[in-house]
């Protein structure tokens, strides 16, 4: 999947998580960033993108994760 294309679709699970239609996300975004995405709201968006993409992350890749896109290419990376 094109990494453009997985970033719109995580787009679309963070306003549906956090209910919040403004999101905008791009490939640098944080947790700091957006005022909603708290530890436990990380946890429901994780649960959420391995749902919609039929993947699954392991603890390590989960905390390696510095910001959205690191992310989308670790999906991207189990989609191919």
């Amino acid at each position: 999947m094109e990494k453009q294309a997985v970033l719109q679709e995580v787009n679309r699970i963070f306003i549906d998580v956090l209910d919040d239609e403004a999101i905008v996300l791009g490939e640098e975004t944080t947790a700091e960033d957006i005022e909603e995405w708290d530890s436990l709201t990380h946890v429901r968006l994780i649960i959420s993108i391995e749902k919609r993409f039929n993947i699954r992350f392991t603890s390590l890749e989960i905390q390696k994760f510095k910001n959205v896109g690191d992310i989308c290419e670790a999906i991207a990376a189990k989609t191919e």
